[in-house]
């Protein structure tokens, strides 16, 4: 066989390898829109990718840690899914400015109310506002099921053990980054004003400080310009003076 068909045979086998393990790759994960400090509050998204070709995802629930609940948890209103936030009372009270809340969400859960769901070849997320953020941990594990339109139900509730291969079915893990001096997150509508704000004031401070600048400088500019022509003019008289001698 020539090389260039030998090649060739083994980017197929390259391809087709590639085609077969991607769906692997793609599983249930969180991330945070921004960042997720401890301590804070932030708003974090599923991403749900359809992994059948014959079925749509219609159903998802992400179950929250019992061992660090959340006082706060918002979804966010979804055009084709209906949400249901279930919540439990907890074993000891968490205390959240000055009050004591003793339950917390431990689900919440969305099926699709269109029955279109989330359709092969494409992915959703789904947001919630999340807090206040523990702080004696690095890692939030939440578990997910997802279920798809032909009843089958996939189970992201594996737990990463240090040291080993990530399992099949991976849950997904929420990284915390360090505690802010405000313990909130940078997601939060005060925080986003407050940086708006502070961005408008400085664009106001920088255009006003450029405009003083180019006044100055054309003014600078404008003078030696008048200098030049009072120069040129004498110059030119003084030769003219010369010539009708």
């Amino acid at each position: 066989m020539k090389p260039s068909r030998i090649a060739a045979a083994a980017a197929v086998a390259g391809t087709a390898v590639l085609a077969v393990s991607s769906p692997a790759f793609a599983h249930v994960s969180v991330q945070p829109e921004g960042t997720a400090a401890k301590g804070g509050y932030a708003v974090i998204d599923f991403k749900v990718p359809n992994e059948r070709d014959d079925a749509s995802t219609t159903k998802v629930e992400v179950n929250f840690p019992a061992d660090h609940p959340l006082a706060s948890v918002m979804p966010q209103p979804m055009a084709g899914w209906k949400i249901e936030v279930t919540k439990s009372k907890l074993a000891k009270p968490l205390e959240m400015h000055g009050e004591k809340i003793a339950e917390a969400v431990t689900k919440v859960t969305w099926t699709a109310s269109d029955g279109k769901g989330i359709e092969p070849g494409y992915f959703q997320k789904f947001p919630l506002s999340v807090g206040a953020l523990p702080e004696n941990t690095d890692d939030m594990v939440f578990k997910a099921i997802q279920t798809y339109s032909n009843k089958e139900v996939v189970r992201w509730i594996e737990v990463q053990q240090d040291g080993q291969d990530e399992p099949e079915n991976p849950a997904p893990v929420l990284t915390l980054s360090a505690a802010t001096d405000d313990h909130h997150g940078s997601t939060t509508a005060e925080d986003t004003a407050a940086r708006t704000e502070t961005t408008a004031s400085s664009d106001d401070s920088g255009s006003s400080g450029g405009s003083d600048t180019t006044a100055r400088v054309l003014a600078v500019a404008g003078i030696a310009v008048g200098a030049a022509g009072v120069a040129y003019g004498v110059l030119a008289g003084r030769r003219s003076t010369g010539s009708e001698a």
